[in-house]
């Protein structure tokens, strides 16, 4: 199945680095808009598993606002604080389980 082996690929490149959407969607050659789709299931097949989903949460460029509770896995519109939206994207990452893969 074709979704099953994108999310693989997806879940094997997280596992060796951190990555953004867009790192993603050009590595896959895939839209941004779907990566978005398709990490919200990778993050629940990799917690199944044992490991662990690390989201590194947008943070504001021009004042510093760092979005830590927000668990929706896009990118923010715009800044809080400031009302800009010069937002650095959120950072994937995952960390698999100590008993292998």
């Amino acid at each position: 199945m074709e979704l099953q082996t994108l999310r693989r690929k997806m879940i094997a490149l997280l596992n060796d680095r951190e990555m953004d959407a867009r790192g993603l969607s050009e590595e896959l050659r895939i839209k941004e808009k779907e990566v978005y789709a398709h990490l919200v299931h990778v993050e629940r097949s990799v917690l199944a598993a044992g490991g662990k989903f690390i989201l590194v949460p947008s943070q504001c460029l021009l004042c510093g606002y760092v979005f830590e509770d927000r668990r929706r896995l896009t990118r923010p519109g715009r800044c809080p604080r400031c009302r800009r939206s010069k937002l650095q994207n959120p950072l994937f990452r995952i960390v698999p389980s100590s008993g292998g893969a």
